[in-house]
């Protein structure tokens, strides 16, 4: 009996993807022919792939090196049907089709609106940094990224007391030192850390990614404050979740106003959670950052809240 020949995979759909990566075609990208240089669409795959890892929670270096191997590209494939061009807006879809004993297949496709302008194929070997001998995948990854793809959250949030998580907070605010999450001249940890309810969120490998905490009065008053995330995770909508979630916490225990002194950096961030700019004076504290905080309020309007984790 003749054996029927393998059909062609079908190229992949925007449909397809859970996690795409925006860009717009700069200046640079654009050859004589006035259309993206092919070798750049490489480049796009790649840096959707670092925000694919960013995606998961999981900041790349940190996890290579917790579980003892790294991820080599062992294969590239491009396929050309079409033809981005200088300040086009694209979305490039990135996506874990397969994973086998000690590589991934990654999927990906670059698209303006619903036209599909490129796709391919990325074959990632994980192996030993030292050697650049494969390994198998670890089981731990392997699962974080089958979840992934299957619709699951990649954050566990969760309220926690601060004897049990001072260690865990304040080595995240240690390493957030100096970033716009944190005042540069507040110390790590401070007084107010012991009555405050604090939020935590963890990714799926167990590791402290973000933190905030709510403090309660004076009255039905209280204030947002300590908020960080990981550097290499911020701009993936941690911080949104963790903010969100301490004013669902908020509304919960009966707040009615929520104040913030917000670092210039972080704006956009109480902004999009519809935090206003307040001129009210802020008293002396010896606390007080070089860096000049914006003073933001969130009026709480009565409804019904979902209790959030660990509350």
């Amino acid at each position: 009996m003749t054996a029927q020949p393998t059909p062609p995979q079908r190229p992949p759909e925007r449909a397809d993807f859970r996690f795409s990566d925006r860009l717009r075609v700069r200046w640079a990208e654009v050859d004589m022919q006035k259309i993206v240089f092919n070798g750049h669409y490489l480049m796009y795959f790649d840096t959707a792939v670092a925000a694919y890892w960013r995606a998961l929670a999981l900041p790349y270096h940190d996890t290579m090196h917790a579980l003892q191997g790294d991820l080599y590209v062992r294969k590239a494939t491009l396929e050309y049907e079409g033809s981005a061009r200088y300040d086009d807006v694209c979305d490039v879809g990135m996506r874990c089709a397969r994973i086998g004993k000690s590589s991934m297949l990654f999927q990906a496709a670059v698209f303006r609106g619903e036209q599909r302008l490129v796709h391919g194929e990325l074959v990632y070997v994980f192996a030993d940094p030292a050697t650049q001998t494969s390994q198998p995948v670890p089981a731990a990854l392997r699962a974080v990224l089958e979840a992934y793809e299957t619709g699951a959250e990649m954050l566990a949030l969760q309220e926690a007391p601060w004897p049990a998580a001072a260690d865990e907070i304040t080595s995240l605010r240690s390493a957030c030192e100096g970033e716009a999450a944190s005042a540069a001249s507040a110390p790590i940890t401070d007084t107010r850390d012991a009555p405050a309810r604090h939020l935590l969120a963890r990714n799926r490998l167990g590791r402290l990614v973000a933190c905030g905490r709510l403090l309660q009065g004076p009255g039905t008053a209280g204030e947002i404050s300590r908020l960080a995330v990981l550097p290499a995770l911020r701009g993936s909508g941690i911080g949104q979740a963790v903010l969100s979630a301490l004013v669902r916490a908020g509304r919960l225990h009966g707040l009615t106003a929520l104040q913030a002194d917000v670092p210039p950096a972080a704006r956009g961030l109480f902004d999009r959670a519809g935090f206003r700019p307040t001129d009210s004076a802020q008293p002396p504290s010896p606390l007080k950052p070089v860096t000049p905080l914006v003073p933001m309020l969130l009026t709480l309007q009565p409804q019904d809240a979902a209790v959030p984790p660990g509350a």
